[in-house]
């Protein structure tokens, strides 16, 4: 296993591409964004592109959104090729984007929204939110548009950081994305 690690800002055909089947796989039952909002995020300079690389294939993704009020980073979309789970291809990414989250651009932490409904699948993700030093909020927020409660995550990256962990704060940051994401 070599492994390989890119962050992207700008939109780029070919490597959605490498990406799509990826993206498809883990998302395309459970509310993936289609593509035009997210060229649209990219046209906005909401987001980045995060690949991990598995000897030069694309072997995990994620898309991370800007939550400018809160100085944290949102990971909207976060996985790793269903063949490669359990490798610790997301572990390896995730620390990647803690790292470059810090250093380039100077993000105190990190949030997520997981699925509240308690199903194995979504007890399995939160897991490991949970082992990757994550916090969740008791606050379970009710989107208008999809039908799965959901709750937020945070993980503080700097000791000093100051970041409500109030759910519903963090949701107000994380509606404020998704919103600016869908607006033309």
């Amino acid at each position: 296993m070599k492994l390989e690690f890119l962050t992207f800002d700008q939109w780029d055909d070919h490597l959605w591409d490498s990406v799509r089947p990826i993206y498809n796989e883990a998302f395309a039952e459970k509310g993936a964004k289609p593509e035009k909002i997210i060229r649209n995020m990219f046209r906005k300079q909401l987001c980045f592109l995060h690949i991990g690389l598995d000897d030069g294939r694309v072997a995990a993704m994620s898309l991370t959104g800007k939550l400018k009020e809160a100085n944290s980073l949102l990971i909207d979309y976060f996985a790793v090729k269903e063949e490669l789970r359990g490798q610790s291809f997301g572990t390896h990414l995730l620390k990647y984007i803690e790292d470059w989250a810090m250093t380039s651009e100077h993000y105190n932490s990190l949030i997520i929204e997981v699925e509240a409904e308690e199903t194995p699948e979504n007890q399995a993700r939160a897991a490991f939110w949970k082992r990757s030093g994550f916090v969740l909020t008791e606050y379970i927020h009710q989107y208008i548009w999809v039908p799965e409660p959901y709750q937020a995550m945070y993980k503080k990256l700097r000791p000093d950081t100051k970041l409500s962990t109030d759910g519903k704060i963090l949701f107000t940051y994380i509606g404020q994305f998704h919103k600016e994401s869908f607006q033309r």
